[in-house]
This record gives C-alpha cells, structure tokens and sequence, in this order.
C-alpha cells in the first residue's frame, strides 16, 4: 500500500502530465517551454520521488510524450528545456527503466537524437573546461547512460547503431577542440578539472558511445545493412583521424576509458560486418601504430587521488578483447610471491623511457604473467597500474590491426612497409614503432604474444603469394625510391633475425609456440631462391641450436620441441631446393657415421628423435622432415641409406610387438586410431621417399611422351611438370659418390620392411605400404627377378580387388597407373588384362575418391596400347576384342561422371582413338583376321592395334567429346539422317574444369592422328573443327587455346580437313591478329602467353603451307583480304630469326631449330604466294616471292 507521501508525490506526477497533455490541446497553445518549466521543472525532485510508485506502462507513456514533445524543439528558449528533460529522463531510468517494445524503442531513439541535435548544433564554447561546455556535454552524457541501461532489453540493435551513427558524427567538433587542449600542458587547468565531475567530460560521453557500439555489433544476431556498416567504419575512422592528426596520442586518466572502448568497438565492428574496409585500411593503421607506444614514457604527472578516483556513476565496461580487466583502479599486475620477495630486497627503480631496457632478452625474468587475473591483485603503486591500463590499450590496438588483416588482407598487404621494419630490427624504436617492436621489446607479456598472433595472421592466406614477388638487395644500393619487391625483401630478412633472435632468447611456452608458427610461416612464404644463400641454412642452423638446447618447462617442451621440428620440415621442404643447404648436408654426411659433424649435425638429430617410438608426436615429426630431405635433397640419400634402412625396420619392430595378433587379420579398423599407427606410417613414407630418391623416380614415364606438335617453334617453350611425389634433381655435384639405380635398396625393402607391413590391420599403414610401389621406375622393375615382379604385381592387384578400405583400393589403383606405362617388355599379356579388370572393378566404387585414381589408372592403360602394339605376346590371345571393347566401355561410361573422373575417361578415349585402327566393314570378319596385331607395314610408319568391336565405338566416342566441352550435364547427340549428320549448335559450351576441355583437345589430337580415320569422309568433323576453333577463341584458359591450336595443326593435307579447311585458316588468322590487341590477360594466363603466341605460329605456318594446294573460292577471297597482315607478320617472324641467327652466331652456337623455322616459314610464304598468284594478286604475290628470298 502506498504511504501518504508516495500517494502524494504520485498525485502530483499524474497531475503535472494531464495538465500538460490539456494545455497543448488548448488553441492557442501557450509557450511550450515556459510551461514544462512551471509544470515539471520546477518540480522534479518531487516527480522523481513518485517514480517507483508509478504503473510501468503508464511512467514510460509520460517520459515518451514528453520526450516527443521536446524533440521538436526550436528557438533559444528550447535550450535550458532540452537539457532538463534528458536529467528528467536519466534521473527516472535509474531509479526504473521503461517499458518499451519494437515500435516505442525506435521512437525514443529517434526523439533523443533529434533532441541531441538540436543541443550540438548551438554554439561551442571556446574552452572545453568551461562550464558552459559542460552544460553542453552533460545532456549527451546523461543520454548515453540512459540508453545504455535501455539497450540490453532490445536485441534490434540495428536502431541503436542508426542512432550513434546519428549523432556521434555532431560530435566531430568537440573531439578536435577537446583534443587540442588536451595535448596542451595540462597543468593550467588541472584545478578547473577538479571542479569538474569527470563523467561530465567529453572523453566519457565519447566511451559510452562506442562502448553501446561495440555492444551492438557483438551482440547481433544477423548483419547489419551495408551502408549502416559502412556509414559506422566512416564514423570510426573519423574519430582515429582525429587522434592521429597530432602525431602523439594524449596520456592521462581521461583517455584510458576511451581508448579502450573505441579500440573494442574497431574490434567488434570489423569482426562482424562483412562490407569492404579497403577504404579505410590506410588510415586505420596509421592511427592504430601510434598505440604502439602508448604508455611505456611512463605515468602522466597526475596525483593519487586522480589516478584511483572511482566513477560509480560511469560504469563503462571495456571490451571484452582484453581479458583480465580491473575492476578497481588501484588494481595492479599479479606478481608471484618470490618476485615479490625479490621486490622487497632490491628497491624498485623506476621505469626509464628508454626502450633499450625493455629487451626480449630480460622476458624470462621479467614477463611472469601467465593468465587472465594478472591485473587483479591490489597491492601495487600508481605506475604499476597505469602501465597495467596502458598494455590493455596496446593489446586492443594490435588486435585491431589482426582484425583489418582478415578483413581486407589484399588492401592489408599494401601497408607491410608501414608495420614491419626494413633495417634494424634489434634497435628499440621510441617513435616509430612497428608490430616488431612490440613483440621484442613490450614489457607485458600479453602485448607481445598479440603482437605474435597478428603478425602470424598478416603470414597467412594471402600474403604468402604476395611475398614471392619478394627479393633481397642491400639498401645502400638505393637511392630515394625503392621497388616494392625490394622492400619486402628487405622486411622479410628483418623478420627472420627478430625471430630466430627471439626464438633463442625467450623461454616462455605460451610466446614460443606463437613464434614456432610465425616462422613456419615465414619459411613457406619466403622466396629464398631471391633472397641472401646463407638465409634458409641460417634458420636451419638456429632451429637446430635451439632444439638442442632443449626448453626448460616440461610442461611445454614436447608441444614445443614438435613445433621447432615442424619448421625444420618446411625449411627443408621449401622448392627449389638451395645449393648451401645442399652443401650443409653433404659436408655432415661425408663425415660419416663416426666424424663429429655426422654425430652433431642436423640428420644426426633427427635420426636421433625418429628413433624414439615412445615419444610418438616428436617421433612423427623427425621423420617428416627427414622424408623432406629425400625429396628435396635426393642425391644425399645414398650416403644415409644404410641408417634409414635400421631406422624403419626398428620402428616397423616396435610396432609390430604393440600390435596384437587379432589385430593383424583384421581386415578394416579405425584409419589412425593408435600412434603406433601414426608413427608405422610415417616411417613407411620415409622409406617410400628415400627409395623414389635413389631409383630417380620422377612421376609416371608417360607425361614426356606424345608432346603434340613439338615444333622448333613449340619446343622452347615447354614448361617442366613438377610432380609433389617425385625428388627434386637439382644439383649435379661431381664430387658425389656415384651410385648405381637402386634396385638392390628396392629388393631390400621389399624383403625386410614391405612384407611386415603389407597385411597390417591398419588401413592407413595398409594404403601407404602400396603406395611404395607407385613410386617404383621402369628400369628398377626390369631388373627385378621374376619373383620379385610377381609379388609387386599380385599385391597391388589383390589390394585393388579384394582390400575392403577405399583408400587402399586407391592406393593400388595409383601403383597399376604408374607401373602400366612401363614399356613392352616388362609387362605380359595376362598381367596387362588383370590390371585392366583391377582398374575397371574400382571405377564403379561409389567413393569418388576411388573412382577418380581408378580412372587415372585406366587412362595410362589406355595409353599403355602403344607398347601393345607390337607386342607378339599378344599374338593368338582371342580376348584381346574383349579387353579393348572393355577399355571403351568403361572410358564412355566414366564421362558422364563428374569432372575428375570425365578428364581421365576423355584422356583414355584419346589414347584409344590414337592406337586403335578404324575399320569400315559391313560385317565382322573372322577374329585370324582382325583381332590379331597388324604387322609393319611399309606404306605406314604408325602401328594400330585392330579389334573386332562394335564399329559404333568411334561416334560414341567423339558425340562424348563434345558432350564433356559443353555446359554442365547437357549432353550432345549427332544424329545421322539419310547419312547425313546434323552439325552441332556450339552456342552454349564451356566445362567449368579446365582440364576436361585441355583433355577434349588432346583427345582429338590423337583422334586426328589415326592415319585409319579418314576425316573427310566423317560427318561429324565439321563439328569437331567447330568445337576446337571455339575454343580457341573464346576459352578464358591460355592452355586450352593452346592444345585446341595445336590439335588444329594435326591434320597433315587440305583433304584432312575437309570442307572445314577454309573456317579453320580464317579461325587461326583471327586469333592470331586479335592475340595481341587482347588487354584482358589475367596474371595466371601471363605466363602461357608466349607458349600461345607460338603454338598459333606453328600451326598457322602449317596451314599457310597448305593453302596452295586446295581450291576454295571463299578461301582465296579471304587470302587476298589478309595478305597485307599476312605479308606483315611472316617479315616479323623473319626478322626475329635473322637476330636469333645474329645471337647464336655470336656465341659460336648454332641449332638445328633454327634451319627447321627456315624451313616452315619458307614452304608457307611459297605456299601463300602461289595462292595469292592464283587469285590475280601479283604485287603481293611478288612480296613475299622477295621475302622468300631473304630468308634463304
């Protein structure tokens, strides 16, 4: 029940509103303001005594109307009325908040800012100490709090947001009038300031701003509108503009709040919108470097009382990316008891300015913090704890900057030269301080592990393609501009010196785990072949040093010792392969096994590591790198072979003893579901490594066979394919010991340490062990007994059939692949058809993993038919039909699967259309006939395996050529009519995967190149020859245009081609002159722009030298029409074959290139001049009679 005082502070409430509400409705009205000044003004203590007495619904009809009513203020008289309304309100909030719902709440917000509006527009003061100033901030401070009590209830924070975007920009004045005085001397208004309440002042109205922000943005549920996103990273910005326009961020009590809660807000803001920051980026990181610093000058002159004042009435909560925040501002750093012992026999000295005392070096002692409650203690003095306030605003801004990074890291990598150092790194930087001087010289601990983690997200992503364009010269050798490679060259040997510098001198886990990253990082980013020979053995050097030295924490030191080795492996993985580290590792292994560089040098430790099964993920890593030094480093092995050999079979012992016998028959269990698993395996993949490197092992034998078109114009510009499973043959040292191909190292591994393993229970040890033999070489397998070939073969056909684990299946498959390319003599009829049945059985298998390596494995079978040829143990083998007719059943069925397994079947299709000879019969004949090879014949020097299959398989094959190059699952059906096919509509086309399309135009190469397919005679070529000049001129890919030129260059005669013949000479010409006007040539494409540019030399030459001997109407027309550019471009190509002539001349080096592009570029010129003669064009026929001249 209400007392008679609540019922008559209520009465007075009720009657103070409804006689408001009557006088507005009267006409005419009288003044607004006097009136609330007589009705409620006068009043307010009175009317805020009635407010807990008060209805919900009805307080919060009361504060809206008049709020609504005031917000519609005009004139000065409004002023005085504004500013007691938002105390009315704030004074009522805090006793009570309202009761508001999604259509009042944008109401409120909406009438406060047009209040707020109406109080910033007035006149500023000219000081922001004066009082008159603080009657200005004091309503938007009052405001501000009251929001922020309302604004938990209202998850649509996207009003909230609308309304500071609103209003905070009113404050852009303030902020630069404020802060200016603010980098004054303080000292002349500091009694002003203590006249003051410090919640009144600008800094606190401004952290209460950002503050609801950053709320608003990490508490919504869904993402804000691009441009309220983008409007809030334009208020943002603003504000750090203005911090960064003095070049020195202000230091006093003031500032703490609001640095911390405008570096949160940053935090939340570009965590959670997802608009583009390249805008921005720039002046964000110019104003978040000046945090770098902030706080290590030591503490302003300020008094105690300043320092501990206690705001209970501002109760900003800062942000929640600084962990461990305080809760009283006398609270200091956690300090353990015996550093406080410590402290208490030595006397403190106070904090110097200077920068060279904060060493990285002094971290071990000094850096004890260790987790998120070590500013909660409250026994420290004043500087303890404004340098605990100072590193949480550092921590925020280094945060800020990782977040800018994962924002926008393409914008982000253009400011590397601005937050990492070119010289110097060790030197402390007072006032240009970078990401680097806060990891090597912060005294807090958690500033320096941010900085760690920033700079390892800047490594990540991006940036490592970025850093290739890197390259190291010395400095001096530049004058007032520098490349941009350059500067990263030189940033990026700063980076390794402050890393390896800390590496050696810190011994805190949690700092070097972060470092061990970072420089993963930085090795696989790091272009060393640009940079400085003795960097990479440098950091190989220092790895090793500190891995020896071991880590003092036991706590820490398997993660850590697994972390140093891990970078280990990337620096001996990195490609190409360095000639020092190269001579690094051959001057420990001539050592030998019982010098004193083997017995300390790096693979001595590594050795030594690999050899401890017990520790299982220090074990793992040891022997990952050393399978990295196989790859990479490959002629070394045989020196070392001897120690892996023990290694691995002492290992493939230990785990064989841990397993148990049901174990071992099992026949599926968990992929990796013990270490001694993980630790079998990856002994077995060092094993696999080494033997690859001593049998030179370089990928499957087929990919330098076929080059199509290897023309003098072509041939310099094949580019070398890099295999990730074969060596790098890199080096040719004479001073190696010379070894023979290791085909005894091959027998020895098979008899001690592939048999153990074989049969494993495990499926990945199982998948790995078949592995080993993809990576065996023709000539290793032709040395083999016959034993030892039948166990290869029949292991790996057993594991395609009959193994129940996919990956196992896989693995087989992938060795079938490898070995089917081995030439003729090595594989026999019966063995040949096993693999096919092994390889046909798998690409059924409904993993598409499976499917996808069987039918690599098929399409190297397919391409294995040109050893078959000639075989005779195929002779009198009456299921040769069935073998080929499965071999292109099973390619047509692959190609209506996805685009993997499609680029492999178009692939075997090729090869089967290549080796296969067509026969035009009405009727089989008898399998003497034409199963059987055909024997060589003179008119021919091709050979074609014949069979008896259906005679249908040729269409089927080139209707699923066409059907792979055109748009997604559309297939495309030539239909005969009267023996007349219907062309093929080639408006819509295009597989997204290249290689489908590369592989359509290689395939139709070998098509071409059957002598037994008679072009002119087929329907469907004008189609063909259609699809291919199609793609010639329109794929986005540099190497499709490239293959489909070249397949267009097969066809030896002007009969080949057929009627097609003129469309393909007009294709290539247009092409040809279109090449070099086309400015749209993306950077992945630059690099094949020569190789196209060549390829379309050749094969127009070819065609040119054709056109002489055909009669088209249309073709002539269209000669006469080009020869200008004809005539043109056959004088370049002269020209650049006199000075290649001049070049190889002058070195005393002359090819028999050179006579052959004589050659071509003659027969075409002649050729072309006989047209052009023909078609009543003398003068220019007579053109290029005289250039025919000179180029002889």
């Amino acid at each position: 029940m209400f007392t008679a005082a609540a019922s008559s502070s209520v009465g007075r409430w009720r009657t103070a509103f409804l006689s408001l509400r009557d006088e507005i409705s009267t006409t005419p009205p009288p003044p607004v303001p006097l009136l609330l000044e007589d009705l409620l003004f006068s009043q307010s203590h009175s009317l805020i005594s009635a407010v807990s007495h008060l209805p919900l619904h009805e307080l919060t009809s009361d504060c809206l109307f008049l709020l609504d009513l005031v917000s519609k203020a005009d004139g000065p008289d409004w002023i005085p009325v504004s500013r007691h309304t938002c105390q009315l309100i704030h004074d009522v909030c805090a006793r009570l908040l309202f009761q508001l719902n999604s259509s009042s709440w944008p109401l409120l917000l909406h009438s406060f800012a047009s209040v707020l509006e109406f109080l910033l527009r007035q006149p500023m003061p000219s000081s922001p100490y004066s009082a008159a100033y603080f009657s200005r901030i004091e309503p938007v401070i009052q405001c501000f709090e009251t929001l922020r009590r309302l604004a938990p209830m209202h998850p649509e924070n996207i009003h909230l947001v609308k309304f500071l975007v609103r209003v905070v920009p009113l404050l852009h004045q303030d902020l630069v009038l404020s802060y200016g005085f603010s980098n004054q001397d303080p000292s002349p208004t500091l009694l002003v300031e203590k006249k003051l309440p410090q919640q009144n002042r600008l800094w606190d109205s401004m952290a209460l701003a950002f503050d609801m922000f950053g709320r608003a943005f990490s508490l919504s549920e869904s993402l804000f509108p691009t441009d309220v996103s983008q409007c809030t990273l334009e208020v943002l910005r603003k504000v750090m503009d203005v911090l960064a326009s003095k070049g020195q961020l202000v230091e006093d009590r003031f500032m703490w709040s609001f640095y911390s809660c405008l570096l949160g807000c940053v935090h939340e803001v570009l965590t959670n919108i997802k608009c583009p920051v390249s805008d921005h980026v720039l002046s964000f990181i110019a104003s978040l470097r000046m945090f770098f610093c902030f706080g290590l000058t030591g503490p302003p002159q300020l008094s105690v009382s300043d320092v501990v004042h206690n705001d209970k009435h501002l109760n900003v909560k800062l942000s929640p990316l600084i962990s461990g925040v305080s809760k009283n501002a006398k609270n200091t750093p956690y300090r353990p008891p015996h550093l406080r012992k410590r402290d208490d026999l030595n006397t403190r000295q106070p904090v110097s300015s200077s920068w060279r005392r904060l060493s990285a070096h002094d971290s071990g002692s000094s850096d004890v913090i260790s987790s998120d409650s070590d500013f909660s203690d409250s026994d420290g003095s004043v500087p303890d704890s404004y340098f605990a306030q100072s590193s949480k605003v550092r921590i925020a801004a280094i945060v800020c900057i990782q977040d800018l990074c994962q924002a926008d890291s393409k914008s982000f990598t253009t400011q590397w030269v601005t937050l990492f150092p070119t010289s110097d790194v060790l030197k402390p930087r007072k006032f240009e301080a970078t990401l680097m001087t806060c990891l090597l010289f912060d005294p807090h601990l958690k500033v320096r592990i941010a900085s760690a983690s920033a700079l390892a997200t800047m490594m990540d992503g991006p940036s490592s393609i970025f850093l290739q364009v890197a390259e190291y010269k010395e400095s001096t050798k530049y004058g007032s501009f520098m490349p941009l490679s350059n500067s990263l060259g030189l940033i990026l040997m700063q980076l390794h010196t402050g890393i390896l510098h800390l590496i050696h001198s810190d011994n805190h886990g949690r700092l070097l785990i972060q470092l061990f990253k970072i420089l993963l990082l930085l090795i696989s980013s790091t272009p060393y072949s640009r940079m400085p020979g003795e960097l990479l053995p440098k950091v190989i050097m220092s790895l090793h040093a500190r891995i020896n030295e071991g880590f003092p924490f036991k706590n820490d030191k398997t993660g850590l010792l697994v972390a140093a080795i891990g970078c280990l492996s990337a620096a001996f993985s990195t490609f190409p392969p360095q000639m020092k580290v190269h001579n690094m590792l051959l001057d420990e292994t001539s050592a030998g096994f019982n010098g004193c560089e083997w017995n300390s040098g790096v693979l001595s430790t590594l050795f030594r590591f690999a050899e401890q099964f017990s520790d299982a993920s220090t074990c793992i890593e040891a022997l990952q790198v050393l399978r990295a030094v196989a790859l990479n480093y490959p002629t070394l092995v045989p020196a070392y072979w001897e120690r892996v050999s023990i290694l691995v079979y002492k290992l493939l012992q230990s785990a064989v003893v841990e397993d148990s016998p049901t174990t071992w028959k099992s026949s599926v269990r968990e992929s990796v579901g013990y270490n001694g698993d993980k630790v079998l395996t990856a002994a077995i993949k060092v094993l696999d490594g080494c033997l690859r490197a001593i049998s030179g092992f370089k990928g499957t034998e087929d990919l330098q066979y076929d080059r199509l078109m290897d023309t003098p114009f072509t041939s310099d510009c094949i580019r070398s394919i890099r295999i990730s499973s074969a060596p790098s043959y890199g080096f040719d040292n004479t001073q190696e010991p010379i070894f023979q191909a290791g085909c005894d190292q091959w027998s020895e591994a098979i008899r001690k340490h592939i048999v153990l393993v074989l049969h494993h229970g495990s499926a990945v040890v199982r998948s790995t062990t078949v592995t080993c033999f993809a990576g065996i070489t023709s000539s290793i397998f032709s040395a083999f007994n016959k034993q030892e070939k039948d166990f290869i073969t029949s292991s790996i056909i057993t594991a395609a059939l009959h193994d129940k684990t996919p990956s196992v299946r896989s693995a087989a498959c992938r060795a079938i692949g490898v070995i089917s390319c081995f030439p003729e003599t090595s594989l026999s009829a019966e063995i040949y058809e096993k693999f096919i049945l092994a390889v046909e059985a798998n690409t059924r298998d409904s993993l598409t993993s499976v499917r996808i390596t069987a039918s690599w494995a098929l399409a190297n079978l397919c391409d294995a038919l040109r050893y078959r040829v000639d075989d005779r143990s195929f002779e009198g083998l009456k299921t040769t039909s069935q073998v080929v007719d499965a071999l292109i059943e099973c390619a047509l069925r692959l190609t209506e699967d996805g685009d993997k397994v499609k680029s492999n079947a178009v692939r075997a299709l090729g090869s089967i259309s290549k080796y296969v000879k067509l026969r035009c019969m009405t009727s089989i004949k008898s399998v003497d006939q034409d199963v059987l090879p055909f024997p060589h014949q003179q008119s021919s020097n091709s050979h074609h395996l014949s069979c008896a299959v259906d005679t249908r398989w040729l269409e089927r094959t080139v209707q699923a050529f066409l059907s792979c190059v055109t748009t997604g699952n559309v297939k495309v059906y030539l239909i005969s009519r009267s023996n007349r096919w219907l062309r093929l509509d080639v408006n819509m086309w295009v597989s997204k995967f290249v290689q489908v399309q590369w592989n359509v135009c290689h395939a139709l190469s070998n098509l071409f190149s059957n002598e037994t397919v008679k072009l002119q005679d087929m329907d469907w070529a004008p189609s063909v020859f259609s699809i291919l000049l199609l793609l010639l001129r329109d794929a986005s890919n540099f190497k499709i245009r490239i293959q489909a030129a070249s397949a267009l260059a097969v066809p030896a005669t002007p009969l080949a081609y057929g009627r097609s013949f003129p469309d393909v000479v007009k294709g290539v010409e247009h092409t040809l002159q279109s090449l070099h006007s086309d400015r749209e040539t993306t950077a992945a494409n630059f690099k094949y722009k020569r190789s196209l540019e060549n390829q379309l030399t050749s094969t127009m030459l070819h065609l040119l030298s054709l056109v002489s001997s055909c009669h088209f109407e249309a073709l002539s027309e269209f000669l006469i029409r080009k020869a200008s550019f004809l005539e043109e471009w056959l004088r370049g190509l002269c020209v650049t074959l006199k000075e290649e002539d001049n070049v190889s001349g002058s070195s005393g080096t002359s090819t028999s290139g050179g006579k052959q592009k004589k050659e071509l570029i003659s027969r075409a010129i002649r050729s072309l001049a006989r047209s052009l003669r023909a078609g009543h064009s003398s003068e220019m026929a007579q053109k290029l009679q005289e250039l025919d001249s000179n180029v002889n």
